[in-house]
């Protein structure tokens, strides 16, 4: 059976460890642009994102060949490398070792 991927919105959330204020407003464009890139690159649709100082917030459809344990795993993991290499912030950056994520009905991506 085939599922249209267009149907499946997750909501996610990451934290900075220990929820430090660590995500500049300078950097904060780059940092979601570089994370759309991950998303797009990985077969899913990018609705909304957002980073705060100490959180990002993203909203996606995935495809059904990706779980959101995996598309976590990816963003998180690639996002921590460039912050950190690209001198962000301070030291090594990390995201706190688990993220939220929520399931979205189309009735509410229609409000975004």
């Amino acid at each position: 059976m085939k599922i249209d991927y267009k149907n499946l919105y997750i909501h996610f959330i990451f934290s900075t460890y220990g929820r430090q204020k660590l995500i500049s407003e300078n950097n904060s464009v780059r940092i979601e642009k570089y994370i759309t890139g991950i998303i797009n690159n990985n077969s899913c649709k990018l609705y909304a994102i957002y980073a705060n100082p100490e959180h990002v917030h993203f909203l996606v459809s995935r495809s059904p060949e990706i779980s959101e344990e995996r598309l976590a795993t990816i963003v998180a993991d690639s996002s921590e490398r460039f912050i950190t290499e690209n001198k962000l912030t301070k030291g090594k950056f990390s995201w706190q070792r688990s993220a939220s994520a929520y399931s979205v009905s189309k009735s509410d991506i229609d409000k975004v």
